[in-house]
């Protein structure tokens, strides 16, 4: 294994194991919607937005477990915005990770609470003293997530790729889906990276070059996310494929073609690695994730 898969392979270890241990034990009835939420959240996955957060305040000499608790709280994002995503009502999906998605599992109603407890308790954790002993830090973080979530970020980017595939808006350019997927995925990328500099409470160039880096490798991501549902099989990706075509979206490879959108990729994710030369070797596990996410297979 490289450097950057042990590093990821511990800390999704580290994730798995506190996301869980942060989601309060229950019982009674209501113990089966925190049943889905430990579902659809411990489902597998690489986890890479949580390795973000860590990494990044790795530079800035942040207490891990103050890391790690920011890294829980995006996590749980994340996987309430996957539940809610494979719903009929949104992209209609039955696979996840490989496995049944929480609907399926379990049922419509119960897959929307699971991903409501998932989004608050994200914010409860954020709230929490042992996130950080400075409030303003730990507002910060509120706020700053918030943005990312809501309707300036990945609920908003939800919306604009609804609004297109409604109106066939196939016509899409580059400048749209680049401006759509900055929303939809890229907004908690930005985050993951910018929040360990929040955490250590680094000056604004660090902050910038993070937000930069982060910009940059969450589009090479997407990038990678539409060949791969273009190029890659049901098992090595997890879940149906082939769905972008199908649908009649417009995407990076529709307009570029693979061999143009594979180019692309490779092309943002060296200009990402650029953002981070003031860093140093410190930067240096950032760097390989740029490089992972376009060659990544799943």
């Amino acid at each position: 294994m490289t450097a950057l898969e042990t590093a990821l392979a511990a800390t999704a270890a580290e994730v798995n194991r506190t996301l869980d241990a942060l989601m309060p034990a229950m019982t009674g009835p209501e113990a089966r919607v925190r049943e889905a939420m430990a579902y659809g959240s411990l489902n597998g996955g690489k986890r890479l937005r949580p390795f973000l957060v860590v990494t990044s305040a790795d530079l800035f000499g942040v207490p891990r477990s103050r890391a790690m608790r920011v890294a829980i709280a995006l996590e749980y994002v994340h996987c309430y915005s996957l539940v809610h995503d494979d719903l009929p009502a949104m992209d209609d999906d039955d696979l996840r990770r490989g496995k049944p998605t929480t609907h399926i599992q379990f049922d419509e109603a119960t897959a929307i609470l699971a991903g409501d407890g998932l989004l608050t308790l994200a914010f409860e954790v954020l709230a929490e003293p042992e996130t950080h002993d400075v409030a303003q830090v730990r507002t910060e973080l509120v706020l700053s997530l918030a943005r990312a979530a809501g309707m300036e970020g990945m609920v908003g980017g939800q919306m604009f790729d609804l609004q297109a595939e409604a109106l066939r808006t196939g016509s899409l350019d580059l400048d749209a889906i680049t401006r759509l997927q900055s929303m939809k995925t890229g907004a908690l990328f930005r985050f993951a990276c910018e929040s360990g500099a929040i955490l250590g409470q680094a000056p604004d160039s660090a902050r910038k070059a993070l937000r930069d880096y982060a910009r940059d490798m969450g589009l090479a991501f997407q990038i990678a996310d539409d060949l791969l549902d273009a190029e890659g099989t049901e098992e090595q990706v997890g879940k149906k494929v082939g769905k972008d075509a199908a649908a009649g979206k417009a995407t990076f490879v529709s307009i570029l073609g693979t061999d143009g959108a594979r180019r692309k990729a490779r092309e943002i994710s060296d200009r990402a690695v650029k953002h981070l030369d003031s860093f140093g070797k410190k930067g240096d596990l950032l760097a390989q994730v740029a490089r992972f996410v376009v060659d990544r297979r799943t």
